[in-house]
């Protein structure tokens, strides 16, 4: 089992960290992120995309390879979408990830992610690796079928997949041979929720907004269970179960996406402490 976590753990060497913009959030990074870590900003509906946008500025300004949410339902228009581009190219971003976005009613005339990568397309495709959403759970409003059609669908507009998270290791091990058995072929992020203590994700919640920070935990009873656990939850076992189907290369998986709900410290360290262990001529 050792060997598995350790040929999991090598995807760890340069993760994608996402975060929710927050007023502290821009600090902590600086703090306890190296620069070779790539940061995700989600779009939150409940800010809007300026706060994002803000942040985005920030950390690449900083140094940070920055990967925008551009949620394609907070797009009003195809004009709406080249001011987002220009402005994200203007600081250096070159790589978009797109998924539909929770916004309802759409602020305009992108209800899904198909629709706002085919407009990318048209407008020259201006980021060099745009990455979409995979579903290894059932997705509340689309059934398992057509979230892999789906990723057929968008891979002549995509560049890479995040798959969301799921807890169950078997599970994202049927779902990435159903991907690959299908013909996609995109590469692919493992999405990794990282170590959590309930009350600071509950207070991180509180003000960010509770659907915003919450909504990729619906359904996971059991993990949300652990969170009351001493410690919180530990992201180390799950990885140590997926180790060997993630290093398998007809995965084709690039790298591990963790979610860290704005606790950056507590992610790096996990990560360090990990690598430190596992692979101690890779860590920083």
């Amino acid at each position: 089992m050792r060997s598995a976590l350790r040929a999991a753990a090598t995807l760890l060497v340069h993760p994608r960290f996402e975060v929710i913009p927050s007023p502290s959030i821009e600090e902590k990074v600086l703090e306890w992120v190296p620069r070779d870590v790539t940061i995700t900003v989600t779009a939150s509906p409940s800010k809007g995309l300026e706060a994002s946008f803000e942040l985005i500025e920030k950390l690449s300004a900083h140094g940070y390879r920055v990967v925008p949410h551009v949620a394609a339902r907070q797009i009003v228009d195809a004009v709406h979408l080249e001011e987002i581009a220009a402005r994200l190219l203007a600081c250096g971003v070159e790589d978009i990830f797109v998924p539909a976005g929770d916004a309802d009613p759409p602020a305009g005339i992108y209800d899904s992610s198909f629709s706002l990568l085919v407009e990318l397309d048209s407008l020259g495709r201006p980021f060099t690796h745009v990455g979409i959403t995979g579903h290894p759970e059932s997705h509340p409003n689309i059934s398992d079928d057509l979230t892999v059609q789906a990723m057929w669908d968008k891979r002549h507009y995509a560049t890479y997949i995040v798959s969301n998270l799921c807890f169950n290791a078997s599970t994202v091990r049927r779902w990435i041979e159903r991907v690959r058995a299908r013909g996609v072929t995109l590469p692919l992020y493992f999405g990794l929720a990282g170590p959590v203590e309930q009350t600071k994700l509950l207070a991180m919640a509180t003000k960010i907004g509770v659907g915003d920070s919450m909504r990729v935990l619906s359904g996971h009873t059991n993990w949300i269970f652990r969170l009351g656990a001493p410690g919180g939850y530990d992201p180390t076992r799950l990885l140590q179960r997926e180790g060997t189907a993630l290093a398998d290369p007809a995965s084709i998986v690039e790298g591990v996406h963790l979610f860290t709900f704005n606790q950056v410290q507590r992610a790096e360290e996990w990560r360090q402490s990990l690598l430190r262990q596992l692979t101690p001529h890779n860590a920083n």
